[in-house]
């Protein structure tokens, strides 16, 4: 029975480390539209530490948020109505764990279609994971992307 309890405390620790060394990567984004200003207004979260891998940058540095924008908005294109839209950076912040990064695009008067180009974090971290969620009058589309599949479109 001694031997046995051993042998089942060993495996449930190598399973315990097996949880706790795996890593989960993945961003996720916002999309609001502002009817008023006819807007679209993305909240963009990602892990400091994969941002930080991927522009090789320190993020205690002061330029790391101006290349992290500069990152989102190589790995980020927006489509309406098969049109591209032009974003424009609002701000961003870095908070712990997390970098929120905030931007935007006008002049959408109405949203037929809506596509996606999202590769943020997918070149370095295979089983990267993005997740966009896009909220327009009064109805909720979710898309996912990830390495094979770094384009989406939703009908509204």
């Amino acid at each position: 029975m001694k031997k046995f309890l051993n042998i089942a405390g060993v495996f449930a620790l190598m399973v315990m480390m097996g949880f706790a060394v795996a890593d989960f990567y993945s961003s996720m984004t916002k999309v609001d539209y502002v009817e008023g200003s006819k807007t679209l207004k993305f909240t963009t979260k990602m892990n400091t530490a994969h941002v930080a891998d991927a522009i090789k940058i320190n993020p205690n540095t002061a330029g790391f948020e101006a290349e992290v924008k500069k990152y989102v908005n190589n790995n980020f294109d927006v489509y309406v109505n098969g049109s591209p839209k032009v974003l424009t950076f609002t701000g961003s912040q870095v908070n712990g764990e997390s970098v929120w990064v905030y931007f935007e695009t006008g002049g959408v008067t109405d949203i037929s279609t809506i596509r996606i180009k999202n590769t943020i974090l997918l070149g370095t971290f295979p089983k990267q994971l993005n997740l966009v969620n896009i909220a327009y009058k009064g109805n909720q589309k979710t898309m996912n992307f990830q390495r094979g599949k770094e384009v989406n479109e939703a009908s509204f």
